[in-house]
């Protein structure tokens, strides 16, 4: 039987939700990006896999909640390996690509985001159910 631990869920939704408003990109004369700003794909992906976890979490389904949120760490993993290969390779030119890798940075709101997924993952605990 899993049972799932709502106030951890509750605040991982919503650090979750809001990480999406934190700036996740540095870019040198525009200042720091937004998971909008970044990528408009990668925000309502993200958003949409969130929203489904939270729809899932209220109606208390309680299986589906625990899939969804395996699969939104592993967005998260894609994601992050994706903004860094598309920083790193953008233009296809060694020298274009390591003067743009070395001028944009990774910012903050990518820990906050891991900081969500975590404790969605931790806030269900599969217990053994003993008849008595």
């Amino acid at each position: 039987m899993i049972i799932i631990k709502k106030y951890v869920a509750i605040v991982g939704l919503v650090i979750s939700f809001l990480s999406s408003m934190t700036p996740f990109l540095k870019v040198p004369i525009k200042g720091n990006w937004n998971l909008y700003q970044v990528d408009a794909y990668l925000f309502f992906i993200t958003l949409l896999i969130l929203g489904v976890t939270a729809l899932l979490f209220f109606v208390r389904a309680v299986r589906a909640y625990q899939w969804m949120t395996r699969l939104a760490a592993c967005w998260y993993l894609l994601s992050i390996t994706a903004v860094w290969f598309k920083i790193n390779n953008y233009f296809g030119w060694g020298f274009a690509d390591k003067l743009l890798s070395k001028s944009l940075h990774m910012r903050w709101g990518w820990v906050v985001y891991l900081i969500g997924i975590l404790m969605l993952l931790f806030s269900t605990k599969k217990v053994s159910a003993t008849t008595e």
